[in-house]
């Protein structure tokens, strides 16, 4: 492998992430077409998004679990496939039953791609670049966002929405045939021996068991309190990719492709500038106190709250915009640091589940946010139930202020403590 074929790893990784998302939110730009054909209420829309986000939240600690056990690369593109495959199948959906199947299926596939994707990054970058790194890797969540959004949409308004779900699946299936001999194994841990200065020979745990892995996350406030803020960020999240699309063609009139691309377009592109400079500024700050990943998170959803609610207040599509590119911006930073900040505290044999537990308590908790707002909507407006959702970012955002002032140092030094005994030993 050449010196840089660990950024490579990054392209590779974001060009699956692309598709990761652009085949989950393909449905959202759909829901005016598949509501008209298939007679669906605002509630069963909701049950749609829940179904994926529940089923990839209960599967996670499973998939992030195997993603420890065998090779990352083999997960990553086994997972690739079947999430693929079952996007494309999803065009013969004949009722609302078959077409919830689906979508829990894609959750269920999808699973095991961050845990896989964040726990291989971690072992080609070290302390040093770790969330620049997963910052730019984010930003393949916000093109699949758009184009998912935009494309599904254009094509379902010219051919129908079942050619779209052919189209997403079809190209992942491609990508994936081509990655087989593109993507690399690296060393469990490499990274973080290095960052120790252990020597060549050192090697740390493949694996470890899930009963000691519970123990871990118990013992470490840290974990639980990323988890808890992780669950709120993607509730705040999960209404923005699974509502908007439909706010703005009920309430500005947008056509289909508009409302999709509008949808997406502002807040994706905005966090796409926050992404990478939130994950600049947090590997700046974590040489400084190990609770800088976390504290650029904190501010990120603490600044953004104010434009979740004028987003949902507004009356005017410019005002919309703005707080739709502010809210996209301070996400951007939130995002970049998900899990890199976990890693601070967690073993590298374990991140692959770590990440999984993240995921299954961020789309377990975030999951309830389509139905809630379904139903928040249809006893008042979409306009108020999307403005609430601020107050789950403040209570993100004090969540990550408390591991900052008061769990992070312990929680960090203890970890690598015991990773620098080993690689010494």
């Amino acid at each position: 492998m050449s010196k840089n074929y660990k950024w490579f790893v990054v392209g590779m990784l974001w060009l699956i992430c692309f598709f990761n998302y652009a085949d989950r939110q393909a449905l959202s730009a759909l829901l005016p077409l598949l509501e008209k054909e298939m007679h669906l209420t605002p509630v069963q829309l909701g049950w749609l998004t829940a179904a994926f986000a529940w089923v990839y939240g209960l599967s996670a600690p499973f998939t992030g679990n195997i993603a420890d056990r065998i090779k990352r690369r083999t997960a990553i593109l086994g997972g690739l496939q079947i999430w693929s495959v079952v996007c494309a199948l999803t065009a013969a959906a004949a009722n609302f039953v078959q077409l919830i199947s689906f979508r829990a299926i894609i959750g269920l596939g999808e699973s095991i791609y961050y845990p896989a994707a964040m726990s291989l990054l971690s072992d080609y970058h070290g302390r040093g670049t770790r969330s620049r790194v997963m910052g730019i890797h984010q930003t393949g969540v916000y093109i699949g966002t758009i184009a998912g959004s935009f494309f599904a949409g254009l094509i379902g308004q010219y051919y129908g929405w079942r050619l779209s779900f052919v189209v997403f699946g079809g190209l992942g299936i491609l990508l994936g045939l081509f990655m087989m001999k593109a993507l690399i194994e690296p060393e469990r841990g490499a990274a973080d021996l290095a960052d120790l200065g252990a020597k060549p020979d050192a090697h740390l745990a493949k694996s470890m068991p899930v009963k000691e892995f519970m123990k871990v996350i118990w013992g470490t406030p840290t974990v639980l309190l990323l988890m808890s803020a992780f669950m709120c960020a993607n509730f705040v999240a999960l209404v923005v990719l699974s509502w908007m699309p439909m706010f703005l063609y009920d309430k500005f009139h947008l056509s289909l492709a508009g409302a999709g691309l509008a949808a997406t377009l502002y807040i994706q592109l905005a966090s796409m500038v926050g992404c990478p400079l939130g994950g600049y500024l947090a590997d700046i700050f974590r040489k400084r106190t190990p609770g800088g990943r976390i504290a650029i998170q904190g501010f990120g959803v603490l600044l953004g709250a104010p434009f979740v609610l004028l987003c949902g207040e507004t009356e005017t599509f410019g005002w919309l915009i703005v707080s739709l590119i502010a809210w996209g911006l301070f996400k951007g930073f939130y995002d970049a640091n998900i899990f890199a900040s976990v890693y601070d505290v967690i073993r590298p044999e374990a991140r692959g589940t770590a990440a999984g537990f993240m995921n299954s308590i961020g789309w377990i908790g975030g999951g309830l946010a389509p139905v809630a707002i379904g139903y928040i909507a249809q006893g008042s407006s979409l306009s108020y139930a999307i403005s609430i959702t601020a107050v789950v970012y403040v209570i993100a955002a004090a969540l990550l202020f408390c591991s900052v002032f008061f769990t992070v140092k312990r929680d960090a030094a203890r970890m690598e403590a015991q990773l620098a005994a080993e690689a010494q030993a």
